[in-house]
């Protein structure tokens, strides 16, 4: 037994925490989207480790199980779908698979590859977050009495933010080909629609299309640098 594993065995779940004792890996490479988990963890008793992509994911895995595995579909190094089909087939399993998106169209991709659920982002609500997992844990590591509703939305931090437009940025800045501008289109998607930032999930949106439909990108690639560009210029505030 590993120290996370004892760990997880010596904390009892309580009302005002009922995710005390579970151990949270979450695979997702904005440090926006993983800030706002980061926070819902917190606020509910659970420990939380991060790998930004399928390569780390596994070295983590080699160490520890974790309680749960949260699980984006779109990763730099291949789909989340890849690691979810392992982990459902692995002995011993992980007990929780969670994939999550920015595109709803994923759920379908995500659950024949062995999710045990699945979120669209943004994932900021922190009773939505507690439900989804309570609602999948065996009925002895669940919380005992009445828990409070805590309707309220998580606020990641503004750095986390500019970091992964930075991250975007060095991918623009360099040699992009189709499948680097297909990543880093969802990449913004999905950022953008945890930060409320309509212009520019709109724009990274309309960048995955015209790759997709074959047409010409010049004009939706420009205008999602220059976006991107203005955002870490601290144009616009989050």
């Amino acid at each position: 037994m590993d120290d996370l594993e004892q760990f997880d065995r010596m904390c009892i779940p309580t009302a005002s925490r009922p995710l005390l004792g579970l151990t949270l890996l979450v695979v997702e490479d904005s440090r926006y989207a993983c800030d706002a988990i980061r926070l819902m963890c917190l606020r509910s008793g659970a420990r939380i480790r991060r790998a930004d992509c399928l390569q780390s994911a596994r070295r983590h895995l080699q160490v520890y199980r974790p309680s749960v595995i949260i699980i984006d579909m779109g990763l730099p190094d291949g789909s989340g779908a890849d690691l979810i089909a392992e982990l459902s087939v692995a002995v011993p399993r992980v007990a929780m698979i969670i994939a999550t998106s920015g595109d709803g169209f994923a759920e379908s991709v995500a659950i024949a590859a062995g999710a045990d659920d699945f979120v669209e982002k943004p994932m900021a609500n922190l009773t939505v977050f507690q439900n989804m997992i309570l609602n999948h844990m065996p009925q002895d590591r669940r919380p005992k009495g009445v828990r409070q509703v805590q309707a309220e939305l998580v606020h990641p931090d503004p750095i986390a933010f500019r970091d992964d437009m930075a991250h975007a940025a060095d991918i623009l800045s360099g040699d992009v080909d189709g499948e680097s501008l297909e990543y880093v289109g969802r990449f913004l998607s999905g950022v953008a629609r945890i930060a409320g930032d309509a212009t520019l999930s709109v724009a990274a949106q309309e960048l995955v299309r015209s790759r997709g439909d074959g047409s010409s990108v010049g004009a939706s690639l420009a205008r999602v640098t220059g976006l991107v560009h203005d955002r870490l210029a601290d144009r616009m505030a989050i």
